[in-house]
């Protein structure tokens, strides 16, 4: 069911109300007013949720939020070329927009955007300002990335291009070009055919030591292969990381952004998630591995158990480059299956982790029945099942976890008895019941098992032909 929607100017008129003509007290006034529009299915989410200053002191005086006002004050001292006064009221600004969707989205909506973009390139001449300038530019397009104009477009290519080692003013622009990128297709295509790929590239491979700018290059590439783009029927997430691949060697460069970075997790953590994304052909996997993928990978589970974030992002480049069936046997003689099945059992607790182990494992034992066994052996099923139990919720564990289960007995029918006996035929029904995306994948599991199963018929090829 879509949610209602209401505008900046109602909600603010609602609060004053209550303040006015209801005497309230301007927090419990703020507080009625959303308990108000909530109770009535409005989604507040874009919505600045404090008391308009002045509003309840003065009903003639002129009201604004604070990152209205620092616009205002922007937009004059801009227009006067008021410096120090523009520098203030960028800082004001920035610090409004950091706070929460709701003031960026406000801000965008009373044309923030154009005010910041003129500053921008006012400014280009001064690497401090500039860089206050387009700090703030970051602050406004995250979650926004429709502002993003043809003008914005070639200052911030423009800027990527620029041969002087301005590192903090790179990291800003990479920002900026992942925040318009995030749900949005055209922006993808559009910098993919001004060369945001070998510029992302090349800012990681000239700056390998310097670890913030290699994570946010990384997090701008790997947004560059994403499909999240819901008014988009088809996007081109699988050319761009065959293009990251292919025409700007993106495996050696994220892999050895990897080795320099072995002690700081966090950058490790987005490698793994950008190497994922780029696993999309058989041919891929195999250059992963060898170019020291997989060790790097096995290694920092190994050695990393407790930090759930990277083991989560690990897990899942594992289950990416297990397509390759190669791979797969690499990933068993290294000891992936029992890290894996390690580091499962020891996040139980968390569903993102559950379900990336899950697929892992699914895909580890898809067509490979000596992994089943190692699987088997090393207690895989007693642990997804746990995790089934723990997380009964959650539909993609629950159909990741179903895919293992009849993966394991899908060419070994030996280890059915194991997976019932531990309860596996009453946890699967429950997946199949309480989570519509899990049919298929629950019922395979049951037939494959032995258990009774209904499949339902789709379509017999019966009743009739087709029209002309």
């Amino acid at each position: 069911m879509t949610c209602k929607q209401i505008t900046q100017e109602t909600f603010d008129a609602a609060v004053r109300e209550n303040i006015i003509d209801f005497e309230m007290e301007p927090e419990e006034a703020l507080r009625e007013a959303i308990e108000q529009f909530v109770s009535q299915g409005v989604d507040l989410h874009n919505i600045v949720k404090t008391v308009v200053r002045n509003s309840y002191e003065n009903d003639e005086e002129r009201q604004s939020h604070l990152v209205l006002e620092a616009l205002e004050t922007l937009q004059k001292s801009t227009e006067s070329s008021l410096v120090d006064q523009m520098a203030d009221s960028l800082a004001t600004f920035t610090e409004q927009c950091k706070l929460d969707f709701a003031n960026r989205y406000l801000a965008a909506q009373k044309g923030a955007y154009p005010v910041i973009l003129s500053i921008c390139n006012l400014w280009q001449g001064d690497k401090k300002k500039l860089l206050c300038a387009l700090t703030a530019l970051s602050a406004l397009t995250e979650g926004q990335p429709d502002l993003l104009d043809s003008e914005g477009k070639e200052l911030l290519i423009s800027l990527l291009q620029d041969k002087r080692e301005e590192l903090a003013q790179t990291l800003v622009v990479v920002r900026i070009l992942r925040h318009c990128c995030v749900k949005h297709e055209q922006n993808r295509q559009d910098l993919v055919k001004d060369g945001i790929l070998s510029l992302l590239t090349k800012v990681i491979k000239q700056n390998l030591e310097e670890t913030e700018l290699v994570k946010e290059a990384c997090a701008a590439l790997r947004v560059m292969t994403f499909d999240d783009d819901v008014r988009v029927p088809f996007g081109h997430a699988h050319e761009h990381a065959r293009m990251i691949v292919l025409e700007h060697n993106g495996l050696k460069v994220i892999t050895d952004a990897a080795k320099a970075h072995l002690e700081n997790l966090g950058v490790l953590s987005e490698l793994c998630a950008t190497l994922s994304r780029l696993a999309v052909r058989n041919e891929y996997c195999q250059d992963i591995v060898d170019l020291g993928g997989l060790n790097l990978m096995l290694n920092l589970l190994a050695g990393s158990l407790d930090n759930q974030e990277l083991v989560k992002q690990v897990l899942n480049a594992l289950r990416a480059i297990a397509g390759n069936d190669d791979v797969k046997d690499a990933i068993s003689a290294s000891g992936g299956i029992q890290l894996t099945i390690l580091a499962l059992n020891r996040h139980v607790g968390s569903s993102q982790v559950c379900e990336q182990g899950c697929a892992a494992l699914s895909m580890l034992a898809l067509r490979k029945p000596e992994n089943c066994r190692i699987i088997m052996e090393n207690g895989g099923v007693p642990v997804v099942l746990q995790a089934m139990k723990a997380h009964p919720n959650e539909t993609n564990l629950q159909k990741q976890a179903c895919m293992v289960l009849r993966n394991l007995v899908s060419r070994t029918r030996d280890f059915s008895s194991a997976i019932l006996d531990l309860g596996g035929e009453t946890l699967i029904s429950q997946a199949m019941v309480t989570h519509r995306d899990c049919e298929d994948a629950a019922k395979a599991a049951l037939r494959d098992l032995g258990c009774k199963v209904e499949l339902r018929e789709l379509w017999t090829g019966k009743k009739g032909g087709l029209s002309h």
